[in-house]
């Protein structure tokens, strides 16, 4: 999909759902950017710092909205730029999203836990409601099909605006069927904004739900560098959506979001040698993850570990202060989980190189997989 012809206007029922606040906002008018001409007009200071290693020049302020970015990410996650806004991780899309869509006091997010907690973070900043509608954690921390739909058509309390679903999950590491993504669109077609955070999606085997964006105008989809990529620190996200959509998500976004050193950073390394270093470390970490699947369903007081279609694992212990405190003393920090009602017992293990990973499994008690240092 390489233009916006396939796009018609988004629905006056989707419009509406936006706040009246955002629809009518001017947005900011910052300085023109040009850099074929010197600078006299953003008050900015002449002079680059002595340890400025950038190509732009750090005493000089970005692009507001950096085209050549987005045309690349556009290219990367094969959508027409005008369909994608890049920002400060997903984060910051789940942020605007939430700031568009939600009045304070009046209108709801709904999400699934347990999953990715800066949903209820963005909706609390906001003043929005928070509507949960638990996974299934019998079925696999399968979602609540019906749960869903009847919590999102509920008049009763504040409205739902948007429905997050995290595809892959964090932290259960379950893949969500496409099946049962595309029956919420339908069901919700007019009545809410359907999020699709893909941030694990390269681990999944599957293909990003953005070949839908035509077919179902309600769909946002988020995407990151920070974990397939190997940028966390550069701090990118996008989302992506309808070009209507993403057009109001820009007039909530500040200008000069994305620093310099980090568009440089980004354009550099998804390069020719940067793209084939990623599809390297991805193929070595689902290389690995079949293995440590089964060593830590063989370690001491692990009862269950949990199906991965990311780059961790989570399972669950008897004794998860125990697996905390043994990877503690090789050095390595885990994420315990234990004490969430919907994730008893649980520790979330990020796959690491070859080394860490035997260095955790010999902590452990685990058997070492063949190959692994």
């Amino acid at each position: 999909m390489n233009d916006t012809a396939r796009f018609t206007s988004w629905p006056e029922s989707l419009l509406s759902l936006a706040r009246p606040e955002i629809r009518s906002l001017a947005t900011y008018r910052h300085a023109p950017w040009d850099p074929a001409y010197e600078r006299l007009h953003a008050n900015e200071n002449p002079w680059r710092n002595p340890a400025d290693t950038s190509t732009a020049g750090l005493n000089r302020y970005p692009e507001p909205h950096p085209l050549a970015l987005e045309s690349r990410l556009a290219e990367l996650y094969g959508v027409p730029p005008q369909c994608l806004i890049a920002g400060r991780g997903s984060d910051e899309a789940i942020d605007l999203l939430v700031r568009v869509f939600c009045a304070a006091g009046q209108d709801a997010i709904l999400q699934c836990p347990p999953t990715f907690g800066m949903y209820a973070v963005a909706a609390g900043v906001q003043g929005a409601a928070v509507v949960d509608v638990p996974l299934l954690r019998d079925a696999g921390y399968a979602l609540d099909l019906p749960g869903i739909v009847a919590a999102a058509r509920n008049t009763a309390g504040s409205r739902v605006k948007l429905v997050f679903l995290c595809a892959p999950n964090n932290p259960t590491g379950n893949d969500v069927p496409l099946a049962h993504i595309e029956f919420l669109l339908r069901e919700l077609e007019g009545q809410a904004i359907v999020v699709v955070d893909e941030a694990y999606v390269e681990f999944s085997g599957r293909e990003s739900l953005a070949a839908r964006l035509g077919e179902f105008p309600h769909l946002v989809i988020l995407r990151t560098l920070s974990k397939a990529y190997g940028l966390a620190g550069v701090r990118c996200g996008v989302a992506i959506g309808h070009p209507d959509l993403v057009g109001l998500l820009r007039r909530a976004i500040p200008p000069y979001a994305i620093p310099e050193p980090c568009i440089e950073a980004i354009l550099a390394a998804l390069g020719p040698a940067g793209m084939t270093m990623a599809d390297h470390t991805q193929r070595q970490l689902l290389a690995m993850r079949p293995a440590m699947l089964t060593a830590l369903a063989a370690a001491p007081t692990v009862t269950k570990v949990w199906p991965s279609a990311t780059n961790f694992i989570m399972l669950d212990s008897t004794d998860p202060a125990a697996i905390m405190v043994k990877a503690r003393e090789v050095r390595l920090l885990l994420r315990d989980f234990s004490s969430g009602i919907r994730t008893p017992g649980a520790v979330r293990i990020s796959l690491g190189t070859p080394e860490q990973n035997a260095r955790l499994l010999r902590a452990l008690d685990a058997p070492l997989p063949e190959g692994f240092a």
